[in-house]
Parts: structure tokens; sequence; C-alpha cells
């Protein structure tokens, strides 16, 4: 794993730099027995990135599990907002070692208090009956523009610090956008959307560490879904938003080289939260993996 800091570069930013310092971000250090310490990103964010804390949780886990058992589903929640300028400490718990199963639980910690919490079940690798939906047929990525250059070129139209941010933020991470929609006059939309996701850079990675980036990618447009029937644009000063609850089903290990579909909808919102859905797909169509989010959706109209 490289060694190196978790600091935000200046701009330009090298797309190899930037996946190197994400897997330098997921990389836990050892601290004793079942306890690690993850640093965070001066990303310009007053709050931790919720896939972070998940990607990273994760890898807090695996590093407790035998090599020969990967993590099939993991279900958590966001307790409290992470502060991004202090390391976080994961605390995992083994809970059960079984023949086939392995079973972990784990709290992260920041200033002595709980600020997320994660049970992960690990299988040991065998065959099965399977089947899948069928993938939806979707503009290929090639004949997309990337997310990140969509918001250089519009981030002009906005406030601060969305449009320092948007300039200068590091994107390890690739997004490409099947429906372009406006994102600062947003119309209403159906809550469904499609987007291509790959790591902006090859690398060759174990798998327990694959699934942690897939893990760190599924939280970045989960909620904007359950946004688009109501036409609110996350720039808005009256929205309150949050993710508050994030589970994965991972059906097999994803090649984050190449492009994944999240086909993402949302079938319910209310009580000021919305329900996220996803299923993530390889290029070929087969079903990689599941994810289902529960958002905080506040809106003051006053």
């Amino acid at each position: 794993m490289p060694q190196m800091t978790a600091e935000t570069p200046k701009s330009p930013i090298d797309p190899a730099e930037s996946v190197a310092r994400l897997l330098a971000l997921l990389d836990v250090e050892p601290l004793e027995a079942d306890l690690f310490r993850g640093q965070s990103t001066n990303a310009g964010w007053m709050r931790v990135y919720g896939g972070q804390v998940v990607a990273q949780a994760l890898m807090a886990a695996s590093k407790t599990v035998r090599p020969d058992r990967l993590c099939h589903s993991l279900h958590s929640y966001f307790l409290r907002p992470g502060d991004p300028a202090h390391p976080i400490v994961y605390r995992v718990e083994r809970d059960r070692d079984g023949q086939s199963f392995t079973t972990r639980r784990v709290i992260a910690i920041q200033h002595g208090r709980p600020i997320f919490n994660m049970t992960a079940s690990f299988q040991l690798q065998e065959q099965g009956l399977e089947h899948s939906f069928s993938h939806p047929k979707v503009t290929p990525p090639e004949q997309l523009t990337s997310e990140g250059e969509l918001m250089a070129r519009h981030a002009d139209k906005a406030p601060e610090p969305f449009k320092t941010l948007w300039k200068t933020r590091e994107r390890p991470i690739e997004f490409r956008a099947v429906e372009h929609l406006d994102p600062f006059k947003p119309k209403v939309h159906p809550p469904r959307n499609h987007h291509w996701c790959r790591l902006a850079a090859p690398v060759s990675v174990a798998p327990p560490v694959a699934r942690a980036l897939l893990a760190y990618a599924s939280d970045m447009t989960m909620l904007d879904v359950c946004l688009l029937p109501h036409a609110i644009a996350w720039t808005n000063p009256r929205l309150q938003a949050a993710s508050l609850d994030h589970a994965i089903w991972f059906n097999a290990t994803p090649d984050m080289n190449d492009w994944l579909l999240f086909d993402q909808d949302s079938p319910v919102s209310g009580g000021g939260r919305g329900l996220n859905r996803g299923l993530i797909y390889t290029r070929s169509g087969a079903q990689i993996a599941s994810v289902m989010q529960e958002g905080l959706i506040r809106y003051r109209a006053d």
C-alpha cells in the first residue's frame, strides 16, 4: 500500500496520485488488537464523507478476518457527523467465527463518542444457484462527460464554498451521469437515475480493498435520487440532507478499473427521510452488488 498522506493536493491533480491517496486513506493503521485508526482528508467539507467511514470500517473489519472470507453484506448507521480535522478510531468486535460465515461489529469513535456503527458478515467463497435482473440499456460511458468536467464547467454559477470545491476537489473515482440534470435549477424528475463509475487511474488491489473501494463510491450519488421529484438544488440553504444508514450486499468482487453502472431509484420518501436503492452492474451486465440507503431530507420552506 502506498505510504502517502491523505492531505488534499493543489490543483491540477494527477489521477494516479489521487487514487494512491485514496488507497492510503483506506489503509487503516493497526493500533493494538482489533483497534485501528483511519485518517481523514481536508476536502473542504464540514463533515467527513460517509463513504469514507463505511470503507474504512470495512477495511478494519477485513483485517480481523481470514483472507479466504470476503464481505458479502454490511449494515451501518451514521450517528454523528465526523470531524475531518481529526482521525477516526475503529473498534472491531469479533462476534462469530463459524465454519462458513464470520461476523464483525465495528464502532467508529471520534472525540470520545461513537459517530458510526456497522455490522459486517463475511463468507467462505462457494458456488450456488444464480439469477439476477437484466441490466438497463443506457448510453455507454464513452459517450458521456465526466462529472468532474461538468462541475468545473458550471462552478462559476455556484455559491461558495461549492465554487472553489468543485474546481479543485480531488476525484479518485470518476463518475459519468447518464441523465444530465441542471444542479442549480433542477426540474421535477422521476426518482431514478444512472451513473457509470470507475477509478480515475488503474491499480491492482486485493479483493477486500476492491470491495472497500466500491463501498467508498456507493455513497456518492445515492441521496441525490430522492430529491429528484422535488426539484431541490443541493446548494439550496433551506435543505438539510445527510445519510442516516447504509447497507451493501456484494455478489462478486468488483473490478474498479472498469466501468460499473449504478442503476438507482427512490421508492418512497416522507417524514423528513428518503429511501434510496441501487443495483450495480458490470459493463457485461453481471450484477455485482446492491445498495440501500435512507437519508435525511429536511426542507424548511420558511
